[in-house]
């Protein structure tokens, strides 16, 4: 591929100055080094030389194409390309000057000293930059690359840059990268490290197309941030798909730094990359203040998000960890893997039902827990909807249980993990989990001496009973994928971003009074469609959508919604002061007349009072929408 001319950006015009000014310098200082004084004897000459060579450099720089390398990414590349350059100028000058001048004042040896001098003007300002940018010098070179992979790069900032530089580094790198495509027009005709930017993301199909009618089709599209949006991901996979090329990212650009492990291996797209927003990265260094030293106690300890809770909450070094679960089997692998992964740490494995008060007291009064996560629950739409009764006992009853014994045994906060189904529910898993929200938030309000905060967040990818997993046991054998409806929409979230949003409303809960009763939000962006997500995740198994593998639209299973809701119309979201996280304002209820009726609704369930218990369920929350109640 050719280079063309190319109109110069803003920061190029500026390069461009600079580098033309520094000529007009260097023939000055080039013949004061070689004359000193005398210098003042020979301004005719200088009158001569200065808008001279000023005016041939700005045709040999131009011409030899200075200007289409990043400051920012100044490398050996460009010293090469600079010493091209200032040796053809310095050439031509002094061809001039001899025809001009006959260099009868004009020392013979000036040329030469002008050549170092030009060079030290010209490549010192860029690597000062680099340097400054980068706040360390870096002088690794670029070598060919004849690696197998012919790579077009998404991106043409640090994460790109930092790659080119790994290639260069390491031979056993398989990717060729043979041009970029930027997000910023101003970037487009630049290279980094001698790699074209061939256009904008918008033209990539353009781009592509273009590179293979010129035998240069990529084979691997390589996206290089670590924080694109889920939906630019989905457009990116979509264009990568129907162009039959396969997209993949690096690693985050942390391993990319120098004195990573070289051997740098671009990763397959995953279903955590097609989330609608870029993931959070919230502030661990808040709970490990928390955490430290204290006794923390985790209810559901072996699900998805509590065994996910212990792990984070073990790595903040607590006094003692505290795993109460009602899976023996589940409590066992998570203790085991605290054993193994923490051996010094002091931890006790439980095993209770959060229904049974006694016991949970019993615990209470012998661990005397600081910190309490309450994770347990009974989360799976349908299965609650078949077993009313157990879901109220467990997800209401259990949750007044957990939060009463905190208030009896002075525990200095409580975190209660909510859901966005209790938002407008439309089944009794919603209402029972709103039931505990609307408990813990009047508890909190009654300033009792406990600090209660609720967490309320989406589908948390590849935890128990989510559709990730589902959607991969059903492709592993083969199909077909089942979708309940064509249109619906649920908000999603990954395990690491709930639980440390978990944490983060620990603290908050301990810090801000301003909080009392609210329930923390993740802002989770826009909803992802399941049925798109489908087509997707059959497209990462290398198969083609109803083609290989079919997608089935089954119809709506009993209490489940199209479209989720995290907020209430009567909670009204405020910023938290945490970048991500939002504040539902709380709907009050009072604790004590509260408490009273969930004791009510307790002895209807533990006589199968069915249709009494869901009328109870129903008057505790009003706007719950079901079948059976209408």
């Amino acid at each position: 591929m050719s280079y063309t001319f190319t109109r110069l950006s803003p920061r190029g015009m500026i390069a461009f100055g600079h580098d033309i000014l520094m000529a007009a310098v260097s023939v000055n200082v080039a013949l004061y080094l070689r004359v000193g004084a005398d210098l003042f004897n020979r301004l005719d000459l200088l009158l001569v030389a200065t808008p001279l060579i000023a005016a041939l450099a700005a045709i040999v720089f131009y011409t030899m194409g200075l200007y289409r390398g990043v400051w920012r990414y100044a490398s050996m590349r460009d010293l090469v390309a600079i010493t091209k350059s200032t040796s053809l100028l310095i050439l031509i000058f002094a061809l001039v000057m001899f025809f001009v001048t006959r260099l009868e004042d004009y020392p013979r040896s000036a040329p030469l000293i002008n050549w170092f001098v030009l060079m030290a003007l010209l490549g010192g300002p860029r690597f000062l930059y680099r340097m400054i940018k980068d706040r360390r010098v870096n002088l690794s070179h670029i070598t060919s690359n004849t690696q197998s992979i012919p790579s077009l790069l998404v991106g043409a900032g640090d994460g790109a840059e930092l790659f080119l530089r790994a290639v260069s580094r390491n031979p056993h790198i398989h990717y060729t990268p043979i041009g970029l495509v930027a997000e910023q027009k101003s970037r487009t005709g630049l290279d980094i490290h001698g790699v074209r930017v061939l256009g904008l993301i918008d033209d990539l199909e353009d781009i592509i197309r273009t590179l293979d009618k010129a035998g240069d089709k990529p084979q691997r599209l390589i996206l290089t941030k670590d924080d694109w949006p889920g939906e630019k991901v989905r457009e990116l996979y979509d264009i990568a798909d129907k162009l039959g090329i396969p997209l993949a990212r690096l690693p985050k650009l942390t391993d990319l730094k120098s004195g990573a492990n070289d051997a740098i291996e671009v990763r397959p797209i995953d279903v955590e990359d097609l989330l609608g927003r870029p993931q959070k990265a919230l502030d661990k260094s808040l709970p490990r203040t928390l955490v430290t030293g204290k006794r923390v106690l985790v209810t559901g300890a072996g699900g998805s998000i509590g065994s996910e809770l212990v792990r984070q909450i073990c790595s903040f070094g607590p006094a003692e960890i505290l795993l109460v679960e009602a899976s023996e089997y589940a409590l066992y692998t998570i203790d085991m893997e605290v054993f193994r992964t923490y051996p010094g740490l002091k931890r006790q494995a439980l095993i209770c039902n959060i229904r049974e008060k006694t016991r949970l007291n019993q615990i209470f009064t012998e661990t005397q827990p600081e910190l309490v996560f309450h994770a347990a629950a009974l989360k799976h739409v349908p299965l609650v909807e078949e077993n009313p009764l157990e879901g109220i006992l467990t997800n209401a009853i259990g949750t007044r249980n957990v939060a009463d014994a905190c208030v009896t045994h002075k525990v200095q906060a409580m975190v209660q993990i909510s859901t966005d189904k209790a938002v407008n529910p439309t089944n009794i898993m919603g209402a029972t989990k709103r039931i505990a929200e609307s408990y813990t938030q009047a508890l909190d309000l009654k300033k009792t001496g406990c600090r209660f905060v609720t967490v309320r967040f989406g589908n948390v990818l590849g935890s128990t009973g989510s559709v990730v997993p589902l959607f991969q046991k059903q492709l592993n054998t083969g199909g077909p994928l089942t979708v309940t409806h064509k249109d619906m929409n649920r908000y999603f979230m990954t395990v690491r971003e709930a639980v440390e949003l978990v944490l983060q409303a620990a603290v908050l809960a301990q810090k801000d009074n301003t909080l009392d009763g609210k329930i923390c939000v993740l802002d989770m962006g826009e909803p992802v469609k399941i049925l798109h997500l489908a087509e997707q995740m059959i497209r990462l198994s290398g198969f083609e959508p109803y083609k290989d593998v079919d997608i089935e639209i089954t119809g709506l299973r009993p209490g489940e919604k199209l479209f989720e809701e995290i907020f209430h119309g009567d909670e009204p979201p405020t910023p938290s002061g945490l970048e991500g996280v939002l504040i539902a304002t709380p709907r009050v209820r009072d604790a004590d007349e509260l408490s009273a009726t969930l004791h009510s609704l307790e002895d209807l369930c533990l006589h199968k009072e069915s249709a009494d218990a869901l009328r109870a369920v129903k008057q505790l929350v009003p706007e719950l929408k079901h079948e059976k109640l209408g």
